[in-house]
């Protein structure tokens, strides 16, 4: 704890340089902001909450909620979602119609079953929405400290703050609401702000509170506290506030430096007090989110234009059916005399055209069993089991956290398999936010032996690749080419060592050391010493060691010391300081003390390095640097940062090194690790002193240019460097990343980062996760800081123009087939380019490119960007993120998916699936993505067959019988049609139904494309589907009638009435269409079996029950099997001639496509069938790397190119060896 109190007394802001390096007055600042006007009515009273009860200043609660119903809109809202579907909206009015005389059905037989479709459905969305809630009220029930009165703070949850409230944070929290911030646990009002969840930085923020509030540290010094804070209205502003609070009739001006916003965490600060100025809604997080969008898939709105179809099929035959009714009441009825006119006109010579409109209401309702109402529960009941499995697939569950995947919506199953774009966030969802040091350059000296898990994947992959594609091309290689073989498995052997070493550290035992995974005897363990450079070295790590901004904590546990650094690389370097034998100890306002560890010596000898000056880094800057006077007297600049900028700054005789670094730095790069330069230069104390009286001169002025003049002056003392070398530290990725996006690459998914962090560190975050790669062509579209403060708006627009056109220009003159380009932009510029007359040239040129990165963007851009692609292409977008700042985007794309990681729920919650890490992406979208569009696409296509085979039957009865409205079954049968006699095997279909299994689906990525290409829910497909039902039904109709029409049926010679004929005829339609599912269907399991031929058992048990009934039950079915239709040969034998000539035209198709034109499922399965994968593994192996999307990112894409690579070389140097010898 002692640590604790000398932290805080710490005061940090005599670290800072620009921005920061003094803690001005706030009197001597601008004065306060003169607030006038609208979007500045907002009043805050100061622990008064009480006053925030009553208009007008009563404001929004601190409750949120990202459900789509409440308990008020859930019925009117649900209601609207079940009747936007067109098939629910017929069946409304039919069932209202059947309340009339002219149904021709009972009441029941319509109501009941659209009673029961819809109110599924509402109880579906009900328990997902509940879901909702119940993940809403997690957050909203967390506690938070807050004032009472008199000095006393008591825990109160979240939803029950108030604007107004002080509310006491305490280190590693969430703040609950937007605070001003008015005093920290550091005596000047320092504290440090995480804000990953709202922007996706995982450097911390500094935030420090007016120094009036200063006095307000501790609990009873809020007894008599009141202020007043007049601000900006409720905005999705992350980056700006402008307000004033008035103390003690003073004003004092506020700025975003004293605002700590919701979900972002106190960080490396014991706790901080402050008063909520924005609650809930209001909050800037929340007003950077949308309200939960109702989703729909492509397949179901496609699904609404098929029954337009079929609709207007319906109406059509319907009027068929009216004007052959009216013809027929008119010219022959009156010759009828046994049908005397109906006094309700539904039949009547005399009013024809009457009696003909009354038969079209009859045939509407007739003839709606072409619209399949059970389709949209089948279809609900089949998602939700399908999320049932999402859900429980171990291979999406997460060991570590405990966490399984899960659907929190079912809507969306099938978008899953027909995905065109991802759009992801990158902190958090690719990487760990975990930096290791693994590798650097000193001296010239490469020194880190172990691989990043960029270079181990990519040599396993080229090992893997290498072998079945190039017995052909190393058969025909020349013997002098046999060091392409030799080097081939010495990189090998190089990735078996890096496998040694590593399970011999196993075997060891040896602690895992966060931030820290070198392996290099050579400068280990003090051995650094006996190195040709010694003295470089020595310098190299006292600048690791010396130059930053962390404090140290002593870990009481260990003995050794942890860093709370601003950033994970300078947390990495201050731990690999540390292994190397230079800790840094102990910091106060004017030193940093160091213990090195000298072979010469047992103990650690602690120095002592002055502090004089930092000049901090900035993304502007691209550099940090530090003046320190060593106990020597000596006075010294050490100095790290990007190697472009180091480089220029280099004194003549400093480039010793250059060559060997440059060529380390870009190894590195290759490998994925993040880069940074490293060098110093000595200082003579006259030239320190004259530079440090200009440098305290700017920094004391108070003005516009104050941080430029900062800048000019410290590149003055920034240059004439001496270069000692480079470091690596890998930004780790989540485990699997790599692959993951490597196999969404192949399955031809195109993949943006959008992130916040700056464009370095996602260019590095690219290189390592295989977006990008050396030799693929970046184009970079930004507008330099200069001209965007400078030049107009519309120059500024006319030259980011000219920068897409040239980039396009470039895609479009590129010649290489092989050629990959990577577009990276920045936030700033993105703002201009997503205005309407900009925004779709960049898409174009997007679109052309392999990989899309957009850097410094804000929640809100990400949103922008999702839609831009959405509605730009038209084709299905996914976005992935997991944190506050990716609300946005995950609503806005066709498909949400949240990670549930570590900081906050949020992305979640706003989700439509969430999983614990991004490579479960991967199963989600290759495996059930597929599955799940092709069980759908095959069982909507069913549905349509079935009820048309079906429903067609019904018209050709009627128009047979003169159009008499008259349906040859009996209504029983029609009602457990579509509810049990055909749902369950389709419904077996959707949720079991595999082409191939789950390992060959990721095998063969290639399959994932029959989703986004709709091969499967076409047009085409679709009206095959219907032709098939066409004829369907016009085999069973007149094969039954033409068999039955004058044949003797009975021993007596009686021919069949029309109960016999209908039940035999709905005998053949549930033998056809259960047979027609039946080879539909790739994989079968026992449930389908059962259900498939359990469904025409249960038709001969009903059939059996029923005609056991009482005549007036069962009617005209009275013992109809029993004794008509059981006994004669005629039944069995019309329905095995029937259901065979129903299914051979499909049989026929099937065979003919599978021999002549198979589709790629189709290979596999013969192979698989054949068991040819086992026997002939050489051919497998080369289906499987012909079975890919053709790519250019991913580790297959590098692999590619460094073959490419190889074989180039490897001929020109065959050519150069055969062609003769030149005479000299």
């Amino acid at each position: 704890m002692a640590n604790g109190k000398i932290r805080a007394k710490l005061k940090r802001s005599s670290l800072y340089t620009f921005g920061g390096c003094i803690t001005p007055q706030a009197e001597d600042a601008d004065g306060p902001h003169q607030l006038q006007g609208p979007g500045y009515s907002r009043a805050v009273f100061c622990n008064q909450p009480q006053r925030h009860q009553k208009k007008p200043y009563k404001y929004v609660s601190n409750y949120i909620s990202t459900t789509k119903y409440n308990i008020i809109t859930f019925l009117p809202k649900a209601l609207f979602e079940q009747f936007r579907r067109v098939a629910n909206v017929y069946f409304l009015l039919a069932a209202i119609l059947s309340l009339t005389p002219v149904t021709p059905f009972s009441a029941v037989s319509m109501i009941a079953p659209l009673a029961f479709v819809v109110g599924l459905s509402m109880a579906k969305e009900a328990l997902e929405d509940w879901r909702r809630f119940i993940q809403d009220m997690k957050v909203n029930l967390r506690k938070a400290s807050v004032h009472k009165a008199d000095g006393v703070f008591a825990y109160k949850p979240w939803m029950k703050i108030q604007v107004g409230d002080v509310v006491k944070v305490e280190k590693d929290q969430f703040f609950p609401a937007d605070l001003l911030l008015l005093s920290s646990s550091y005596e000047d009002g320092i504290c440090y702000v995480e804000t990953m969840n709202l922007d996706g930085e995982t450097n911390l923020k500094v935030k420090r509170s007016l120094e009036v509030t200063l006095p307000l540290d501790d609990d009873d010094s809020f007894k008599n506290f009141a202020g007043t804070v007049t601000c900006e209205d409720p905005n999705p502003n992350l980056y700006t506030f402008v307000g004033n609070l008035e103390i003690d009739r003073q004003l004092y001006p506020l700025d975003p430096t004293q605002i700590l916003l919701r979900d972002s965490k106190l960080r490396n600060t014991t706790y901080v007090y402050g008063v909520v100025i924005f609650t809930g809604p209001d909050s800037k997080v929340m007003q950077n989110s949308t309200r939960s969008p109702s989703k729909r898939s492509r397949i179901e709105k496609q699904m609404d234009k098929i029954i337009y179809v079929l609709f207007t099929l319906l109406v059509l035959i319907s009027i068929i059916s009216s004007v052959g009714f009216a013809v027929k009441t008119q010219y022959q009825m009156p010759d009828w005399w046994y049908m005397p006119p109906d006094d309700k006109n539904l039949y009547n010579p005399d009013k024809a055209n009457l009696s003909g409109f009354y038969h079209l209401i009859t045939a509407l309702i007739l003839y709606g069993y072409l619209i399949p109402i059970s389709l949209y529960v089948s279809i609900e009941v089949v998602k939700v089991l399908q999320a049932k499995f999402i859900n429980q697939d171990l291979h999406m569950y997460d060991e570590d956290s405990g966490t399984p995947a899960q659907a929190r919506t079912s809507n969306l199953n099938e978008e899953l398999g027909q995905v065109d774009t991802i759009l992801s966030d990158k902190t958090g969802t690719l990487t760990c936010n975990q930096m290791d040091f693994l590798k650097c350059s000193i001296a010239g000296t490469a020194y880190g032996l172990s691989a990043s898990e960029v270079e181990l994947a990519a040599a396993k992959q080229m090992a893997m690749d290498l072998d079945p594609q190039d017995h052909d091309f190393e058969r025909n290689l020349p013997s002098n080419n046999a060091g392409f073989n030799n080097g081939r498995s010495n990189h090998s052997s190089e990735i078996e060592l890096e496998r040694i070493i590593r399970s011999k550290d196993e075997n060891h035992h040896k602690p895992v050391i966060k931030g820290f995974n070198f392996e290099d005897s050579r400068i280990m363990n003090g051995n650094w010493s006996r190195e040709p450079h010694a003295e470089v070295l020595l310098l190299f790590m006292r600048i690791l060691a010396v130059c930053h901004t962390a404090i140290p904590e002593l870990n009481e546990a260990t003995g050794s010391f942890n860093y709370e650094a601003e950033s994970p690389d300078e947390g990495a370097f201050l731990v690999a300081a540390r292994e190397f034998g230079f800790e840094f100890c102990k910091r106060t306002q004017s030193s940093i003390f160091v213990r090195e560890r000298h072979p010469s010596s047992k103990e650690p000898v602690e120095r002592e390095f002055k502090l004089l000056n930092l000049l901090d880094f900035t993304s502007k800057r691209k550099r940090m640097s530090v003046i320190v006077r060593d106990e020597d007297g000596q006075i010294f600049l050490f100095c790290k940062g990007a190697d472009s900028i180091i480089f220029d700054r280099l004194a003549k005789n400093g480039r010793m090194f250059e060559g060997a670094t440059t060529r380390h730095l870009n190894e590195y790069g290759e490998a994925g690790l993040r880069t940074l330069a490293l060098a110093y230069k000595k200082i003579e104390e006259a030239d320190y002193s004259a530079w440090n009286e200009e440098f305290l001169r700017a920094k004391t002025s108070i003005g516009g240019d104050r941080e430029s003049m900062l800048e000019r002056i410290s590149d003055m003392m920034e240059k004439d460097l001496i270069l000692l070398g480079a470091t690596a530290v890998e930004d780790k990725l989540q485990k699997g990343v790599p692959q993951c996006i490597d196999k969404l690459a192949q399955a031809g998914l195109k993949i943006w980062v959008l992130t916040g962090d700056k464009m370095e560190t996602a260019i590095n975050i690219g290189f390592a996760c295989s977006l990008l790669r050396h030799g693929m062509k970046q184009i970079c579209i930004a507008a330099s800081a200069e001209m965007l403060s400078q030049e107009t708006k519309e120059v500024v627009k006319e030259n980011i123009l000219m920068q897409i056109t040239n980039g396009s220009q470039m895609v479009k003159l590129e010649k290489d087939p092989h050629a990959a380009f990577a577009l990276i932009i920045d936030g700033k510029t993105l703002s201009y380019v997503l205005e309407t007359d900009m925004k779709h040239q960049f898409l174009n040129l997007a679109v052309d490119c392999a990989s899309v990165i957009c850097c410094r963007v804000s929640p809100k851009q990400k949103a922008l960007v999702t839609r831009l692609v959405k509605e730009g292409t038209g084709k299905i977008t996914l976005a992935i993120g997991d944190g506050a700042n990716d609300v946005g985007m995950i609503q806005e794309a066709d498909i949400g998916v949240g990670i549930s990681g570590v900081e906050g729920m949020q992305a979640v919650m706003a989700s439509d699936f969430a999983i614990a890490q991004f490579r479960f992406l991967e199963r989600l979208l290759v495996v059930h993505g597929h599955w799940c569009y092709k069980r759908i696409a095959q069982m909507i296509c069913y549905f349509f067959y079935k009820n048309i085979a079906f429903g067609l039957t019904l018209f050709y009865f009627e128009a047979f019988t003169g159009f008499s409205g008259q349906s040859v079954y009996d209504d029983w049968y029609m009602l457990l049609f579509n509810v049990i006699l055909t749902s369950l095997p389709v419904i077996s279909l959707g949720v079991f139904e595999q082409d191939v299994s789950s390992e060959v689906c990721l095998q063969f990525p290639a399959l994932y494309q029959q989703g986004p290409k709709n091969l499967f829910f076409d047009w085409y497909r679709i009206f095959g589907w219907m032709g098939n039902g066409l004829y369907s039904s016009l085999v069973i109709f007149f094969l039954n009638i033409i068999i039955f029409y004058d044949q003797a049926f009975r021993k007596g010679g009686q021919t069949a009435d029309m109960a016999a004929v209908g039940t035999t005829m709905f005998t053949c339609i549930i033998w056809a269409v259960n047979c027609q599912i039946a080879l539909t269907m790739s994989h079968f399991t026992w449930i389908q079996h059962f259900l498939v031929w359990g469904s025409v058992v249960t038709w001969y048990i009903f059939l059996f029950l029923y005609g056991m009934l009482s005549p007036l039950v069962s009617g005209n079915a009275f013992r109809i099997l029993i004794e008509a239709l059981a006994p004669a040969p005629l039944y069995w034998i019309t329905t095995l001639l029937v259901t065979a000539t129903c299914n051979l035209p499909y049989f026929a198709h099937l065979s003919f496509q599978r021999a002549f034109h198979p589709m790629d499922h189709h290979v596999i399965q013969e192979i698989k069938y054949y068991k040819k994968d086992e026997e002939d593994r050489i051919m497998w192996t080369r289906e499987r790397s012909k079975a890919r999307q053709e790519t250019k990112i991913g580790f297959t894409a590098r692999v590619d190119a460094t073959i490419r690579q190889f074989k180039g070389r490897l001929q020109k140097k065959h050519h150069a060896s055969s062609s003769p010898m030149s005479p000299v």
